[in-house]
């Protein structure tokens, strides 16, 4: 079969009427159970006004990942063909893919840049999911999609089951549901989850990864459960308080410059405050999630060993900086 004229359905777009329902339908739910999470008007807004500007920016700018998987998919020997086999492997596989994306996305502060605009509500719901990226393309993230390609998956494959990787995470904004099944639980990401994955509480900095399977985070060593003793906190350890989505979108890049402008940097140093974690200041002022947990421990020593902070004992010293940021701060 000729890939190059393989098509999959736009799984995204299709799925735009299901969003719109499962909005109201849990507006309603939260109206009417009077639980379930919150919606503030701006907040929904803003979010909404990031997803439109996530689809006009792919209808722009798509071009080049796909022209880049596909200048890899010409020199590849490997095709695996379009089995249903296949693109279950390729889902699975793009799942991993998306792991260390979203890893990256924490740990690199100019893939941050563009990642942190879906950190920035302080409200957790199906709204927040569609609160996406403008400037994906510029952190040259496509570069951990080369594998598949090379491993003989089409590219219009790759693109088609990473739709389906973000539907499935749609239904994971929201805090209308508690837990699901302990199977379900252990194997897949969740609202429970994902919900960790969103608190700025220190505990939950830097965890829960996952897109569709939450094994990764087992796996690699990211996994931390809700506690209900410890309910998440949700948006950035220093919200930037507007509502205006061009500067949800570029506050984060405009704050890497800013910081490259400091007087006396050396070459070093402007490099590393793109590739170093959030936080990280060249006099050793700052601190990233690390520090944070670690200050927290020292105020809490009970916290020690538990859940998010197995690796923060009790007897550490930590230096509680005048000015933390972490996993989820915006360094300006």
């Amino acid at each position: 079969m000729d890939l190059s004229s393989l098509t999959y359905p736009d799984v995204v777009s299709l799925a735009v009427p299901f969003f719109v329902a499962a909005v109201i339908f849990e507006v309603t739910w939260i109206f009417v159970k009077k639980r379930g999470g919150r919606y503030e008007a701006r907040d929904a807004m803003t979010s909404l006004a990031m997803g439109v500007g996530n689809v006009v920016v792919g209808i722009l700018l798509g071009f080049i990942t796909y022209g880049f998987l596909m200048w890899l998919w010409e020199i590849t020997p490997l095709d695996l063909g379009t089995s249903v086999w296949v693109v279950a492997l390729c889902f699975v596989l793009d799942d991993l893919r998306y792991y260390w994306v979203h890893r990256f996305g924490h740990r690199i502060r100019w893939v941050w840049a563009s990642h942190v605009n879906h950190h920035s509500s302080q409200h957790y719901n199906l709204t927040t999911a569609l609160r996406q990226t403008w400037t994906g393309t510029f952190t040259f993230m496509m570069l951990l999609s080369a594998p598949l390609v090379l491993l003989g998956f089409h590219p219009a494959m790759i693109l088609f089951v990473g739709g389906l990787n973000l539907i499935y995470q749609f239904w994971i904004h929201t805090e209308a549901i508690d837990k699901m099944p302990r199977w379900f639980e252990a194997v897949m990401n969740t609202p429970s989850h994902h919900r960790v994955h969103h608190g700025r509480n220190p505990r939950y900095l830097d965890a829960n990864y996952a897109g569709v399977f939450i094994v990764w985070d087992k796996l690699f060593g990211t996994f931390v459960p809700e506690q209900a003793d410890d309910r998440p906190d949700y948006g950035l350890v220093h919200n930037i308080g507007t509502f205006n989505p061009f500067r949800v979108a570029f506050h984060e890049w405009v704050a890497i410059f800013r910081d490259w402008r400091q007087p006396g940097l050396t070459l070093w140093d402007r490099l590393r405050y793109a590739v170093m974690p959030p936080g990280w200041r060249h006099d050793g002022s700052g601190g990233g999630s690390e520090r944070l947990k670690a200050d927290y421990v020292a105020k809490h020593p009970d916290a020690a060993g538990t859940p998010g902070f197995e690796n923060y004992p009790a007897s550490a010293t930590a230096s509680i900086t005048t000015r933390p940021s972490g996993a989820r701060a915006q360094s300006s």
